[in-house]
């Protein structure tokens, strides 16, 4: 009896010194940048830069005028992309509309998509002379831009709908594909008519996954960095993102980390408020024991209009932007988007006669060794993120009660409530000066993979849970009981057996870092380049045809590791083919 109670105990002290290790690594990587980001504006030769932020004479221009431009953009985010998503979720799930498998793949495509390479095309083909360089292609046929139609507000608002609109189709298409069939057939007995169901029925049992995808498009819109800096900030339109990147730039540090703090408390706030929402809904039972039958809308002569309708969509969302970046990384001018092609901003050499002297993308040392070093990046983090998820997800699947877990679950989603710029200068607060023996970090490779794998923790934790899930925890306790360690028990039991789930977890970390700006934004130095960051300075600087080069790089490199995640997916688990 001693001997059992002697292993239980050793076995409670093993669980503790892990959740405490697990705990530890979580802290360091996500808690305390966060926590020396506030120390840091709190501080008496700081703390001045919030009253300077909220209530100065500069305040204006700091923190208002941003703040308006960012709620605008947040708001009109989530109000297009709900109406767009739920239309074609609507679509998809709910009618007899033709090719609904096909229109349901386009649709989840533009999120695949940089907001950056969507904000490029649309720059190539709607600019106008205002702000020097280039004419657009529209302009180059001889209309009229106007001004708000090349800059500013309205065309980063479409941008970003275009961008964040697959989150909401994701999100509502799920919560309509479990409205019970039987209900709809009741009320069409009854003799409601389609608006009646619709709005009657459908539109109230979805109601929490609308709140969901308005939260989770609100909250994209208001981090977003690159549309409003690449249409936004050669008019002066300013929004908290742009402000933030800004301040920390010129070295106001504790003004930018002001901002950075209530850049999250808005985006945590609008996240919360949605969750609360959808929590005070759930009383909404769709899915019952009895067997449901698919019942969807006959559309009527209504049938072929709204596919054409949902195809443009898809189409100008997805296969327009792409086909622009290509055609302009190959045209001598946006004005001319389809003649006198050329492969010299590709690879042609330099040339003083020809855009002053840059030689092409696979010509240009510095692009090759950017593409080097982002590809290094996107590995490493890759890595080192599947290893710290699988960490944090092996204890919460494992050993999931209790307060210590429960702390380890809240710490690793919370970078989920965090814009990347935020993030990015929370590290830099964190890891820009020397901390006891340790140098400052900022400007070399060892930061840009610890902020990544941090950021991206939520991600590597939800694919861990739902892999280690799948292999039973009898496989794991028989291993333990013959005296295998903890290290032993993962790497020979749990690893094997869920290795295509975690690569496919993998090659999706590996995709949001290789096509994400907002973080690295603030962390790129000379030493640390970076495709997304190149593309975006070389856009600034007005040479567009070779950002939408490295774009299209970045766009290739993205969707072959997005197709090959989707089928070791698909393999690891096999319902998804059916």
């Amino acid at each position: 009896m001693s001997t059992m109670t002697l292993r239980q105990g050793l076995r409670l002290d093993g669980v503790l010194l892990l959740k405490l290790s697990v705990l530890a690594l979580v802290g360091v990587l996500i808690a305390a940048p966060l926590l020396r980001i506030v120390l840091d504006t709190l501080s008496p030769g700081a703390i001045i830069a919030w009253s300077e932020v909220t209530t100065g004479r500069l305040s204006r221009n700091l923190l208002w005028v941003p703040l308006g431009n960012t709620l605008i953009l947040g708001v009109g985010v989530a109000c297009g992309c709900v109406l767009i998503g739920g239309f074609l979720a609507w679509l998809v799930v709910m009618t007899d509309v033709p090719f609904r498998r096909t229109i349901g793949l386009l649709a989840t495509l533009p999120f695949m998509i940089p907001s950056f390479a969507t904000a490029l095309a649309w720059g190539s083909l709607f600019r106008n002379s205002r702000v020097g360089g280039q004419s657009g292609f529209l302009e180059g046929l001889g209309l009229a831009i106007p001004d708000w139609l090349s800059w500013g507000m309205v065309p980063t608002l479409i941008v970003l709908i275009a961008h964040y609109y697959s989150l909401a189709f994701t999100v509502i298409a799920a919560a309509l594909a479990t409205v019970n069939s039987d209900l709809v057939e009741a009320a069409q007995i009854a003799g409601a008519k389609r608006g009646r169901i619709l709005f009657g029925i459908v539109l109230p049992v979805a109601l929490p996954a609308v709140v969901a995808g308005a939260s989770l498009t609100f909250a994209g819109a208001v981090s977003n960095f690159a549309a409003p800096a690449l249409l936004g900030l050669p008019v002066r339109m300013q929004t908290m993102a742009t402000r933030l990147f800004g301040l920390i730039e010129v070295g106001q540090t504790a003004r930018g980390y002001v901002v950075a703090i209530l850049l999250i408390l808005i985006s945590a706030l609008f996240l919360w408020a949605g969750n609360a929402v959808v929590s005070g809904r759930r009383s909404y039972a769709t899915i019952t024991g009895k067997g449901g039958r698919a019942k969807r809308f006959d559309l009527g002569a209504a049938r072929m209009p709204l596919f054409l309708a949902a195809l443009l969509i898809c189409v100008l969302t997805t296969i327009v932007p792409v086909a622009i970046l290509i055609a302009s990384s190959l045209a001598p001018s946006s004005s001319a988007l389809f003649s006198n092609w050329t492969l010299h901003y590709w690879v042609g050499l330099s040339n003083p006669s020809f855009a002053q002297g840059q030689p092409g993308i696979f010509s240009n040392p510095f692009i090759v060794s950017a593409t080097g070093m982002t590809l290094s990046l996107g590995v490493a983090v890759a890595i080192t993120t599947t290893i710290v998820g699988l960490l944090v997800a092996f204890v919460l699947a494992r050993y999931g009660r209790g307060p210590l877990s429960g702390t380890i679950n809240q710490l690793s989603f919370l970078p989920l409530l965090v814009p990347g710029i935020a993030f990015g200068a929370a590290y830099i607060a964190l890891f820009g000066a020397p901390i006891g023996p340790m140098p400052a970090l900022y400007g070399t490779f060892p930061l840009l993979v610890l902020a990544a794998t941090a950021y991206l923790m939520p991600f590597a934790v939800q694919t861990g849970r739902a892999v280690i899930q799948q292999v039973s925890g009898d496989l794991d306790e028989s291993a333990r009981m013959t005296g295998a360690s903890f290290p032993r028990r993962l790497l020979a039991i749990t690893v094997p057996l869920a290795s295509r789930g975690l690569a496919a977890g993998a090659l999706i970390v590996f995709v949001k870092i290789m096509r994400d700006l907002s973080l690295v934004v603030l962390l790129f130095t000379p030493t640390t380049p970076l495709l997304s960051v190149l593309a975006y300075r070389y856009a600034s600087e007005g040479f567009g045809q070779f950002a939408n080069a490295i774009t299209v790089v970045i766009l290739v490199i993205s969707i072959a590791a997005t197709l090959l995640a989707n089928r070791l997916q698909t393999k690891s688990q096999p319902w998804l083919k059916s």
